[in-house]
């Protein structure tokens, strides 16, 4: 069986200024999601599902959606504020979604094979891709906990020159696995040239550089939709009634780890990342774009 890609797309990129999921990076007008799915093509996924929400669902469908019909299974999911474990309700103050976490929700339905996940405005580049097809599709040993993955980028090269970041923070144990992942916000290098970001507590405190960083790339296999249920659930107990709580993917991996229901390989990847985070970060996109198809890594033309 062919593992699907799930792609976080509903995000309008507040601090972008806009749905950058459709903002034009390659020489023939290709956004960074076209160079995602081509990726995942060739490494052998069978279908792709974007998470997406349904005010802007006609266009993404007519603007992305449709670029790719003919030459991958194309499924959508909607991330609704309202849909939640029963017995849980929103505050009348709530305006947004609930996180990366609640997005992946989304697809329960739709998704009943390996996946992975990758969010719709990072560039993660081919190996990535092949990586985490190789690990969806490789036999499972049979034990006691869930096997999972996922894409470790250093975290010196993910940040951005023109703001601040959020990142997800990870170590590994003895055995390459990952141990612990923590959930920053507001990294960046400041004058001193120290790294430092924002723990979840409010504490500022100094990163490493070379930390491995989750950028959202993920392999799981079906059976973390059982576990989501059952964190999600447990984050709106304890943090529902916060107006702009989210519940990130990483915090759920971190707890599956934490109680023994799952470990998560980390694997390294010889590709570069790069994403738009703000205006000023889309000339190094294109730039470095143009850099791969110069060198042969993609052809000029995905079509």
């Amino acid at each position: 069986m062919k593992p699907t890609l799930l792609v976080l797309a509903a995000g309008m990129g507040s601090r972008y200024g806009g749905l950058k999921q459709m903002d034009p990076m390659g020489p023939n007008g290709e956004t960074v999601l076209d160079y995602s799915v081509y990726d995942a093509i060739r490494a052998g996924f069978g279908r792709v599902v974007f998470i997406i929400r349904e005010d802007f669902a006609e266009a993404f469908k007519q603007g992305v959606g449709a670029r790719f019909a003919d030459r991958i299974q194309v499924d959508y999911a909607f991330q609704n504020l309202d849909d939640l474990p029963e017995g849980f309700s929103v505050p009348a103050d709530r305006a947004k979604p609930w996180g990366t976490a609640h997005a992946v929700r989304a697809a329960r339905h739709l998704v009943k094979e390996p996946f992975a996940v990758i969010n719709a405005d990072d560039f993660y580049g081919s190996d990535a891709y092949q990586r985490a097809a190789a690990f969806l599709t490789a036999p499972q040993a049979s034990s006691d906990k869930a096997h999972y993955a996922m894409i470790g980028y250093p975290l010196m090269n993910t940040l951005s020159d023109h703001g601040d970041v959020n990142r997800g923070i990870c170590t590994r144990n003895e055995d390459g696995l990952l141990s612990s992942v923590e959930e920053y916000v507001k990294i960046e290098r400041e004058a001193d040239g120290v790294v430092r970001g924002n723990a979840l507590n409010g504490e500022r405190k100094e990163v490493c550089q070379n930390s491995p960083v989750s950028m959202n790339f993920w392999a799981f296999t079906p059976d973390f939709y059982q576990h989501l249920e059952t964190e999600f659930s447990g984050f709106l107990k304890d943090f529902g009634h916060v107006v702009k709580s989210e519940c990130y993917i990483p915090t759920v991996v971190d707890a599956l780890i934490s109680q023994g229901k799952a470990d998560c390989a980390v694997l390294n990847t010889t590709s570069h990342w790069f994403g738009v985070t703000y205006p000023e970060d889309k000339q190094h996109v294109v730039a470095s774009i143009r850099h791969l198809i110069e060198t042969g890594e993609y052809p000029a033309d995905l079509s």
